[in-house]
């Protein structure tokens, strides 16, 4: 018994004499603690964008920066992580802004300024919305939706000479259509001539009958979907028929200079080098040349060199000509087409040899 109440005593005395512990609350940490902002829809229209059955905006937002949003009365509640919360809600907010300029913003573009938000959250994300070039007759607004597209309707506003070189659905062929018609309706060209070589992509078509507008017309048709788009029907077949407007094969420009003219040539890739440097030098005095392909869908044959490439490679470098490269990060089709051309490009499949 002794023994114990020594040992008993002694730890009594070990416990009056020791210092004080100090327990450690956990660690905050910031970026994965729960918050719930909310933000009020000001009028009706904000809260039927957010709100509508067939909007997908919540969804999109909630995937693209891993948080809960939704719609209580007029308030938006976003619940998640912190740091997710507070890069969310700032989003919407320029989102907000955006709407009340009345910019339209497809669920492509909202996700792609998501995307944005995500990898800068300093940045405004009004800064990746660019100025239109051109609204259509149905009220559409043609403007760059990308970084490289901007840097490409820079480069034709700047140079009388703009090589675009980029996958399908990048862009190239539209944007330029619509630098096109802007600066002919605002009188700074007198035509528009569109042209584009009529090579057949990897198909034998055999003789076609008509005339020789018939003929062609399967291979230009691309060129004139684009035009309906950004001009009425009526006024487009007028300027074409009285020649403002041009549409035809590559062959048609040989021997020819032309003045005070914006040309695209459209599909450059199956143009030959011959041909290439035959219709660069068809510029003359006031005129624009903007040239578009994409060099791994040449149909040209093996032994022939596609005059895009070599263009692109030895041009580059000469005053008032610029080369614009485009990605599949580009692509604004559907959005299966950039993980398409990402296959093709894993696998360096390009084109298939003919036999």
């Amino acid at each position: 018994m002794r023994n114990i109440n020594k040992i008993r005593k002694a730890t009594a005395a070990e416990l009056q004499t020791a210092p004080a512990v100090t327990v450690k609350e956990p660690e905050f940490k910031e970026n994965i603690s729960a918050r719930i902002e909310k933000i009020e829809l000001e009028d009706i229209d904000l809260f039927n964008k957010f709100s509508s059955p067939s909007s997908h905006i919540l969804d999109i937002i909630g995937t693209e920066f891993a948080v809960n949003v939704s719609v209580r009365g007029n308030v938006l509640i976003i619940k998640g992580g912190k740091e997710n919360v507070r890069i969310c809600s700032e989003f919407i907010y320029g989102l907000i802004d955006l709407y009340k300029t009345n910019r339209v913003i497809t669920d492509d573009d909202l996700i792609r300024l998501a995307k944005a938000k995500v990898e800068s959250p300093g940045q405004n994300i009004s800064a990746n919305f660019y100025d239109s070039i051109l609204i259509t007759p149905r009220k559409k607004i043609i403007a760059p939706r990308t970084i490289n597209q901007k840097k490409y309707v820079d480069a034709i506003y700047k140079n009388d000479i703009v090589i675009g070189v980029g996958p399908a659905g990048t862009g190239k062929t539209y944007l330029a259509m619509a630098c096109a018609v802007s600066l002919f309706q605002k009188k700074l060209f007198d035509r528009i001539i569109l042209t584009r070589p009529a090579v057949e992509a990897g198909e034998k078509l055999g003789f076609l009958p008509g005339d020789i507008s018939q003929k062609i017309n399967p291979y230009l048709r691309p060129l004139y979907d684009a035009l309906y788009e950004m001009l009425e029907f009526d006024k487009v077949m007028k300027l074409i028929e009285t020649d403002v407007i041009e549409v035809a094969p590559i062959a048609f420009m040989r021997g020819r200079t032309l003045n005070n003219s914006f040309i695209i040539l459209d599909e450059a890739q199956n143009a030959t080098s011959e041909q290439m440097k035959m219709m660069l030098t068809r510029i003359g005095s006031g005129s624009k040349i903007v040239v578009n392909g994409d060099i791994t869908q040449t149909d040209l044959p093996l032994d022939k060199e596609s005059g895009l490439l070599t263009a692109s490679k030895i041009l580059n470098n000469i005053p008032g000509i610029e080369v614009v490269y485009f990605s599949r990060t580009d692509v604004l089709r559907h959005k299966l087409v950039q993980n398409i051309i990402k296959a093709y490009e894993t696998n360096e499949i390009s084109r298939i040899p003919k036999k």
